[in-house]
């Protein structure tokens, strides 16, 4: 009986396999031959992910869903028409997947590198690019096909709880970075996915927002990064958002994801789905959302039926079908790749070390607190951060490292003596105050900051006395799902307040400086406090490296060349989208908890902020506001100081067929060598229709210049950069007119000019789409 059996699976096996081999192979066969293959049941499990308990596999297909733990999903392979699974991961500041596994003491740590905004302070495509690279290494190593990033949305408010996944404030600096990150990660034979696609600049409610804007402000703002990315790029995949844009969720949109994003921009990969992203399954295929993830039953059978009784046509369902089986022919599973699960971790510990120094911002340096010299040798380090240093945000922003590099260990290793009973103080508090913290709403919330600690009169006189330094960190960190506060967050603490006042007054009365860094995930309030430290370094949140890339600059071993990629207002009243954006500190609990759920039941819908927020502000978003309507900052967009200095000289500007090549000499008159970040703003004459007074067209980083060196620098604006969108003719424009041309080391230091004459009015005509379905008033100050 057993024989017979035996005998009956070997037939069972043999057929299995004769008929396989009978069938188109992915690889082999066109892509059309394989998916004319396909039952409805196959195609319908290639377009919805393959998501853990939702599909019933063969055991050895089912082992596909475990390929690599932590990982945020794969798709459903079929052996036998030559189809393997592809595995995603998160995310922007690094590969997140579990660090252990299941059978083994190995572990597979990931590098976390600087998050995005400190990545885009570097201003540095190169730079960016290697990082890029190094993210790639350890993607195709571990055994991922695609990793979920980056991210472009914009900083529209610094209370966004998710802004430091983000780049900046101005869709250029946002999209250029975007595209040198995605080339970096591809360049290693994996994919990306360039999210979120579109208008996704709040986390309250995000599965149900209604983002509600101008299609100006819509095409020249929040879709322009993504644009520039997917046109210099082309990233393998493009994420579509939770909100709804204009009315209609993101990811249901055809107007989004077909006429715009293939249509006009040529974009050539597939479309996914954030996790559980969108409502109507049949509505998200039809719109060109060709994958659905991490996947559901409750999708596929509503995609079954919708094609069997004729809801969804079965032509809509295989030009998703054949998008994602590209992708599958890229991946490196498909091509054999075998993961070894060793990247070279030291060698990118390094380069995130390297990195984050470039990008971090010095703010202020008085009488040249900065470097430490070399009489400095004992330093009294307060701030709660100091000795907790925060490498990078929660959710799918963070990563799962082997270590954190606090500060105080990062001056250690640079030579200077840290006070050991200061140390043992605060980490006792640490660990005295980190169990009374609230529990969380949500586990990828991030936690509770503990309050500051106070230090006694006496002591801080003794601390002054003995040490020749005063280094204070402040720290703030933010997560998906929930936005920042503007109390204890955006501006500091009573107790944050007092540490500053007593170091200063202790230590300057002594002739001591006094350093103040900002290990934070976002924007704050500066202009109340930062004229009594003589120094302040914005140093984000740098990574797993973070302390030692802060000490590179405190001693000198790095020259800082970050600039800021947003603005710092004066209070957050002066913030354009202030009176458009959710308040966490006025909303109830209960609202916040509605809107954590992705299937959202519309309860909220109609509270302003929260189901639905009017973009009142426009085009001006960040410096377009401040700039264009003289409002004063702590620090204007671009702004960042340097241990050394730099001349700009010898201005030119050429007409290059229909573009601009722009250039300029850089010159390093300082005694410290250094890099600069040169900006080149536009101004357009404004006749036709409103402009902000400049625009960001074009950025360049010099080389590491010597004292004396000089370099010419070249920017190429083309001239689709110098045009305005005109709703009333769904175009855009580029008006006749004086254009004036400057270079400069912030948006207002502004060093040479040159005024450039138009006299050919030009237009280009774009899909009439995305037109917003509810009124808001756009004909405030802000945009007359």
């Amino acid at each position: 009986m057993k024989q017979t059996f035996i005998f009956i699976l070997i037939l069972f096996v043999q057929q299995l396999i004769s008929h396989a081999q009978n069938l188109p192979q992915l690889g082999k066969d066109s892509i059309d031959e394989v998916v004319a293959s396909m039952t409805l049941e196959d195609k319908v499990n290639i377009v919805v992910g393959a998501k853990e308990g939702n599909v019933q596999l063969a055991t050895d297909i089912g082992m596909t869903k475990k390929i690599v733990e932590g990982a945020a999903g794969t798709t459903y392979p079929i052996p036998r028409l030559g189809i393997t699974p592809l595995v995603l991961a998160d995310g922007p500041a690094g590969l997140r997947i579990s660090p252990t596994r299941k059978g083994t003491t190995a572990t597979y740590f990931c590098t976390h590198f600087p998050v995005a905004t400190l990545i885009a302070s570097t201003w540095n495509k190169e730079l960016v690019y290697e990082v890029g690279e190094a993210m790639g290494s350890e993607t195709l190593q571990y055994g991922v096909d695609i990793l979920l990033a980056p991210g472009v949305n914009i900083h529209r408010n610094p209370l966004c709880g998710r802004n430091f996944e983000y780049y900046s404030e101005d869709p250029v600096l946002a999209g250029k970075i975007a595209a040198a990150m995605i080339n970096g990660i591809e360049s290693k034979g994996v994919g990306t996915s360039l999210k979120h696609f579109a208008a996704n600049n709040q986390e309250t409610n995000r599965a149900a927002n209604d983002a509600v804007m101008s299609v100006r402000a819509l095409r020249e703002i929040y879709l322009k990064p993504f644009e520039i990315a997917v046109k210099e790029s082309q990233p393998w995949t493009v994420m579509t958002s939770y909100n709804r844009l204009n009315g209609v969720y993101t990811a249901e949109r055809p107007d989004l994801s077909i006429t715009v994003l293939r249509d006009e921009w040529g974009f050539e990969g597939a479309v996914v789905t954030d996790w559980y992203g969108g409502k109507n399954v049949i509505n998200q295929i039809q719109a060109g959302n060709d994958l659905q993830m991490p996947g559901s039953n409750r999708q596929r059978n509503s995609l079954m039926q919708a094609v069997q009784q004729g809801e969804l046509s079965l032509r809509a369902l295989d030009e998703a079908v054949k998008n994602v089986l590209q992708l599958v022919l890229l991946s490196p599973r498909f091509k054999g790749y075998t993961p070894d699960n060793a990247p070279d971790l030291k060698k990118h510990a390094a380069i995130t070390r390297a990195s984050a120094a470039e990008g971090m911002v010095l703010l202020k340096n008085q009488k040249h607190a900065l470097p430490l010299n070399r009489s400095v040798n004992k330093a009294a380090v307060f701030g709660v951060t100091s000795y907790d240093f925060i490498a990078g945000g929660t959710g799918s922003g963070n990563v799962n490292r082997a270590y954190t590099v606090s500060l105080t260990q990062g001056l250690e290793n640079v030579g200077l003596k840290i006070d050991p009973s200061l140390q043992q103080q605060y980490e006792q508090y640490i660990v005295d105050e980190k169990p009374k913290l609230p529990k969380k709403l949500h586990s990828w919330h991030p936690d509770e900051r503990i309050p500051e600690m106070l230090i006694r009169e006496k002591e801080m006189e003794k601390l002054a006395s003995q040490h020749d330094v005063a280094i204070i960190t402040i720290g703030r960190i933010s997560g998906e799902v929930m936005d920042r506060k503007l109390h204890g967050d955006f501006n500091l603490t009573d107790n944050e307040q007092q540490l500053i006042d007593d170091v200063c007054r202790h230590f300057q009365k002594r002739n001591k400086k006094v350093i103040v860094i900002l290990n934070i995930s976002g924007v704050i309030e500066l202009a109340s406090w930062i004229h009594k430290p003589d120094a302040v370094l914005l140093a984000w949140m740098a990574g797993q490296e973070g302390g030692n890339s802060v000490a590179d600059i405190l001693k000198g071993h790095v020259n800082p060349s970050g600039k800021l990629p947003v603005t710092f207002p004066v209070q957050y009243s002066d913030v354009p989208s202030a009176p458009n954006f959710p308040l966490r500190d006025t909303i109830s609990k209960e609202i916040i908890q509605r809107g954590l759920s992705v299937n959202n039941d519309g309860s909220n819908n109609n509270i302003r902020n929260v189901g639905y927020t009017l973009y009142e502000e426009d085009i001006y978003v960040g410096y377009r506001y401040y700039d264009t309507f003289n409002k004063r900052t702590a620090f204007p967009f671009g702004f960042g100081l340097s241990y050394t200095t730099f001349s700009y000289r010898n201005m030119d500007v050429v007409k290059d067929g229909d573009d601009f090549r722009v250039s300029c000499e850089i010159t390093n008159t300082g005694r410290y060598a250094g890099k600069e970040v040169t900006q080149l703003y536009v101004s357009a004459p404004g006749i036709t229709m409103n402009k902000p007074v400049r625009e960001l067209k074009a950025f360049e980083k010099t080389s590491l210049l010597k004292p004396g060196d000089k370099e010419i620098i070249s920017f190429i604006v083309p001239h689709d950069y110098l045009a305005a969108f005109n709703e009333k003719k769904s175009a855009w424009e580029i008006e006749d007119g004086i254009y004036t041309f400057a270079i400069g080391a912030s948006s207002v230091d502004l060093r040479l000019m040159k005024e450039v004459l138009i006299d050919t009015f030009k237009i280009i005509r774009v899909n009439p789409v995305l037109v917003p379905q509810r009124e808001m008033n756009t004909t405030s100050k802000i945009s007359q």
